[in-house]
């Protein structure tokens, strides 16, 4: 295949304000979004906002120490006779509750602009800007942006650095001749100022005594400026290659290129110790078409060119987009927010219930370092995840749901009581292994896979009279608008359960260890979901799901799917996915939920019906010129459904354990699909 046509041929081009779909650049633990003028310099015109994030830059607003789990009230849920605490309503305790749920918070880094003059001096309207043209080169990594300021063309080209987190841009414009093109840094407040996170992701220029930027020094090449914030900071450092440096403001300066010349190139870099080298725009340039030539040409690959199927192409571009927003947003050494590195989405935090969503397709697309980069910060937040389980009576690892960089359980309304985060990692970690069945993936992760094990088992709770193992209540399943107190068994909780006890018991035998016998016993006495009317219900003690919950998540059908469905009957399940296509309410439904119920008519030999959930034509299920999955105002950025999407298509091509062999299971044998496919990892 000639992949580079293939990849080219869905760059993000741009032609006018997209306010919803800014175009990123980065470098998995480093994002940098732009306007159409190739920096962040119309930002209110646009509704998504315009990033500078990092995987290192978080804040504590008041200090690290402020609060702490024993400052915020608890309340109890009774769990067959034992009082379970849970950290879920601010109750007399508001200010702790809210403080620990806002921090840490990612830190918006620093806004970078560009200042247009006309020829007395008086800033450019945006309206005298013209013939936008602007255009990502998916291959390397490269924005182009073209346009016109008061007639007279601007050419810029924005890059990120691969190995640091710097952006390096270069301008081409006779406005440079005579100092009408300057370049604004500013420096917003770092705190979060409201207590839900979709109001707080405006930033905010007030308060100017809440931080410092302190110059260090400078020169005609360089200048070092120092950002604090309370107990944190950061730095950032300009090439400004003989710009001229002004001071405008407490948080604001002001570069002005050189005169006499059409081209100029800068770069800034950000990080958390001072640095004194920063490649330059032609290295970083270099760097960038190498790094991401080698994304495209290594691992799995697919092209649908030559399909008669009109959706087709779409599908083929939303597949491109989300490889390369994955690789930006998703691939670094922490779990992603959800809206990675574009905006702070809560607060800046990890869900952890959608690491899966965001990861678990690069090792089925031959991109399995990806993974492991994030996949490893369980093991450093391990402590913590025993001390939630230990808290709460149970034995092993409880992961948390809502997190920010230290690990630490936030307190929410619903975050607390969800459990089907748990055994992922355990199901990571096999997607490593089965990678390249590496002993050395067996022992990184065993304690990771043990100890979440454990609590599974220790959290599964012994129904005598029936003779079989139950979850809940009190929990919350995926589908989240059931209450703590009523959910019970939901049929994908109970599926994942036995999945991730009888592969940790698969990673004992291969590691010549003895597993634990409860994992087994477990494994092999858990309750099958409930079913009525021929369908599979939400959870045991619920009405039928679709007269009043056939909304949010259909987290029902995962169980044959997303996972293997030992415990479930296909036919019921078959009963059960065309009601949810006819009567779910999909507004109401996320974006990863398409790929999910497109894994589930996949295993059911229904592949029409796998690409009309791929393509349905709904709100949610839309993807932006940017390759961005839109859900709705505030929510522009939607990686789960990204990933979940690429997850979908992997299995859809190599198909899953125990599948007929033929090719390519999951698209339609109707003549009208064409597909070139290379690379996959077969799905469990």
């Amino acid at each position: 295949m000639d992949r580079k046509s293939v990849v080219q041929k869905h760059n993000p081009r741009i032609d006018q304000v997209e306010s919803l779909a800014p175009l990123s650049i980065g470098n998995s633990q480093f994002g940098f979004s732009v306007d159409f003028t190739g920096l962040q310099t119309y930002p209110e015109m646009y509704e998504t906002p315009l990033g500078t994030q990092s995987n290192w830059g978080w804040h504590y607003s008041r200090g690290k120490h402020l609060y702490s789990e024993n400052d915020i009230e608890y309340q109890t849920f009774d769990h067959y006779g034992r009082e379970i605490p849970y950290p879920m309503k601010p109750g007399n305790k508001e200010e702790a509750y809210h403080w620990l749920r806002q921090n840490p918070h990612r830190l918006q880094l620093g806004q970078i602009s560009f200042q247009f003059l006309a020829e007395n001096e008086q800033l450019i309207d945006i309206n005298e800007i013209t013939n936008i043209n602007q255009e990502l080169d998916l291959w390397s990594g490269i924005i182009t942006s073209r346009y016109e300021v008061d007639g007279e063309e601007v050419l810029v080209k924005t890059v990120c650095d691969p190995t640091s987190d710097a952006i390096g841009v270069y301008v081409s414009s006779t406005l440079l001749q005579t100092r009408r093109i300057q370049i604004i840094q500013s420096f917003p407040l770092p705190d979060v100022s409201h207590n839900t996170w979709a109001k707080a992701t405006t930033l905010n220029w007030d308060h100017k005594e809440r931080h410092q930027t302190v110059e260090l020094d400078h020169n005609d090449d360089v200048v070092n400026i120092k950002r604090v914030m309370d107990e944190d900071s950061y730095y950032v450092r300009w090439g400004k290659n003989g710009a001229s440096f002004i001071h405008l403001d407490t948080h604001q300066y002001q570069f002005v290129p050189p005169m006499n010349k059409t081209e100029y190139s800068f770069t800034v870099s950000f990080s958390p110790e001072k640095t004194t080298n920063v490649n330059s725009v032609a290295d970083m340039m270099k760097a960038s078409q190498q790094y991401w030539g080698d994304f495209w040409q290594k691992g799995a690959f697919v092209s649908f060119e030559g399909s008669t199927d009109l959706r087709a192409n779409e599908l083929e571009r939303r597949v491109i987009l989300s490889q390369y927003l994955t690789a930006v947003h998703s691939s670094g050494s922490i779990p992603p927010q959800e809206t990675g590195l574009m905006y702070n989405s809560w607060f800046g935090k990890a869900h952890l219930e959608m690491h899966w969503w965001h990861s678990a397709h690069f090792p089925l697309w031959g991109k399995a370092d990806k993974l492991n980069r994030s996949l490893q910060w369980y093991a450093t937040i391990l402590p913590i995840a025993k001390k939630i389980a230990s808290r709460q009576g149970y034995l092993g690892a409880r992961w948390p749901k809502m997190v920010g960089i230290d690990g630490e359980q936030s307190p929410s309304p619903v975050a607390p009581g969800l459990i089907w985060q748990q055994p992922h990692p355990i199901m990571l970690a096999e997607l490593l292994y089965r990678d390249n069945n590496s002993l050395t993936i067996l022992h990184q992760y065993k304690e990771v896979v043990f100890e979440s094990a454990d609590f599974m088992a220790s959290f599964a709770s012994w129904n005598e009279e029936e003779e079989v193992y139950v979850l809940g209540p009190p929990l919350i399943p995926a589908q989240e608008c059931h209450r703590m107190e009523d959910s019970k068994n939901p049929p994908y909780e109970i599926e994942y359960w036995k999945y991730g006890l009888e592969k940790a018991v698969k990673w004992a035998e291969r590691l010549g260890v003895a597993p634990n016998e409860k994992w087994l016993h477990v494994a092999n006495h858990i309750k099958r979901p409930r079913e009525e009317d021929g369908v599979y219900l939400a959870h045991e003690n619920g009405d039928n799901t679709f007269s009043e919950k056939n909304h949010d998540h259909p987290s029902m059908v995962a169980a044959l799917g997303i996972l293997p469905g030992s415990l479930i009957k296909r036919e019921t399940m078959k009963n059960t996915l065309f009601k949810v296509k006819e009567e779910w309410r999909w507004d109401t439904a996320w974006g990863w939920d398409f790929p999910m119920c497109a894994m589930t008519a996949a295993r059911l030999g229904e592949a029409e019906l796998a690409i009309d959930f791929l393509l349905m034509d709904a709100v949610k299920n839309t993807y932006l010129p940017n390759g961005h999955n839109y859900q709705r105002p505030g929510l522009t950025v939607y990686l789960p459904g990204n990933g979940g999407l690429l997850i979908a298509i992997a299995m859809m091509i190599a198909g899953w354990d125990g599948h007929a062999n033929e090719e390519y299971p999951g698209f339609p044998k109707n003549g009208e699909w064409n597909i070139q496919a290379e690379g996959f990892q077969t799905y469990i």
